[in-house]
């Protein structure tokens, strides 16, 4: 790509750390991990930009003529404030929640995700059905002390209505530094009522995987796929089989998902072989996302945790484990986010979030507005969810022993 700074992100905006990247890092990945596809057309950003352009756009320069004859405040006439708006309003004409426009300032402070800490509420948005959602409060922040909840709908910020806010400036107003208070009207999911919540803010830190051993199962928590999940994982996954594991439970809830290279390394820790996910361009294209072979825990008793803060990453380990019979799916229907965006920077050190393929399945199922549907769906919450994969994993243990030994 003739870009310097192209990124393939697949995960939903975060509050959690500085703008939403729909991703929550900086770890750029390019496009060699689609081979398939043949390279995009680009259009020229040279100094004869213009003359590429469809003739439509020549009412932009047409308005900022008039404007700077007739308009009466001839000190806002800022070219590089309007240019930026108009860009802005492009992107928001195509009704795209994640597709968006990053102001060079925001760009910046973007790229300093994924450190493993940042000052916020602790907290991962979206836009579902055209609100303001959370998708997911990060465990143990200031969000969930606080009372937010996944599915949470955003109603004001500070007493302003979110209803024409989009997602970038609602991140902007809710994030800010350290011991500052932010006041959140949120309606509860099942909720008639909307309830005013204020959250100081704090330092974050990051921690993507959490092991545990219980008894001789691996209790593995991927909270969001960062740059360092995928060896974090395997230097989880080793500690376990180490300590005797006989079984994983993988638990992506509340997990938004991240960087499309951290789900493929993931899901190449369970996977032996065949695809992680596919995925399509604008024109129809497929492109395969293949399984990185050397996973070391292709053989142990899996099963996988989900629910409706479970999304996009989340969801293409998810699935593709589920589409191979490697691992049952138990908990809630997942988020439903099956789109990937591609961070381009333009000129001037803004950059453009760019809906640029959408992803399926390994077997083609679509995720996007749908999600996952686990095989065991259940209401337990929490550990009560936890305690009951403990119980299968160690059911199927014994009756696989049992079957041996027949």
């Amino acid at each position: 790509m003739s870009i310097k700074r192209d990124t393939i992100l697949v995960a939903l905006a975060v509050l959690l750390l500085v703008f939403p990247v729909f991703g929550v890092g900086c770890d750029f990945v390019n496009e060699k991990l689609l081979p398939d596809l043949s390279p995009k057309k680009q259009v020229s950003l040279s100094s004869n930009v213009n003359t590429e352009l469809p003739p439509e756009f020549s009412i932009l320069a047409e308005a900022y003529k008039r404007l700077s004859e007739d308009y009466v405040d001839k000190s806002k006439l800022d070219p590089k404030k309007l240019s930026q708006g108009a860009v802005k309003g492009m992107i928001e004409a195509l009704d795209d929640p994640y597709s968006s426009y990053v102001d060079p300032k925001s760009h910046e402070l973007e790229l300093t995700n994924f450190e493993g800490k940042f000052e916020g509420i602790g907290a991962v948005i979206s836009m579902k059905d055209k609100q303001l959602t959370i998708v997911s409060p990060i465990v143990g922040s200031p969000a969930e002390k606080a009372g937010v909840k996944a599915g949470d709908k955003i109603l004001k910020i500070d007493g302003e209505s979110t209803a024409k806010m989009t997602l970038i400036e609602a991140t902007t107003k809710i994030r800010g530094p350290k011991g500052t208070p932010v006041n959140l009207v949120v309606l509860h999911p099942g909720e008639t009522e909307p309830v005013e919540i204020e959250i100081v803010r704090d330092e974050i830190k990051l921690e993507s995987v959490v092991l545990e051993m219980r008894d001789d199962i691996a209790y593995v928590r991927i909270t969001q796929f960062l740059k360092s999940t995928g060896g974090d994982l395997d230097a989880a996954l080793k500690g376990a089989i180490k300590q005797g594991a006989r079984g994983i439970v993988l638990d992506l809830r509340n997990n938004p998902g991240g960087l499309l290279n951290a789900a493929m390394d993931v899901a190449s820790e369970f996977l032996a072989m065949g695809l992680v996910a596919k995925v399509v361009d604008d024109e129809g294209r497929e492109s395969q996302v293949p399984v990185k072979r050397g996973g070391i825990a292709t053989n142990l008793p899996l099963i996988v945790l989900v629910n409706e803060g479970s999304a996009s990453g989340s969801e293409i380990v998810a699935g593709a484990l589920q589409d191979y019979g490697r691992a049952k799916l138990a908990g809630s229907q997942t988020f439903g986010k099956g789109s990937v965006q591609t961070v381009r920077e333009l000129s001037d050190g803004s950059a453009l979030h760019i809906t640029t393929y959408r992803w399926f399945t390994p077997l083609g199922r679509p995720i996007d507005s749908v999600g996952l549907t686990p095989d065991f769906v259940l209401e337990l919450k929490d550990e009560e969810l936890v305690d009951w994969a403990i119980d299968y994993l160690k059911k199927q243990i014994s009756a696989s022993l049992l079957f041996a030994r027949i």
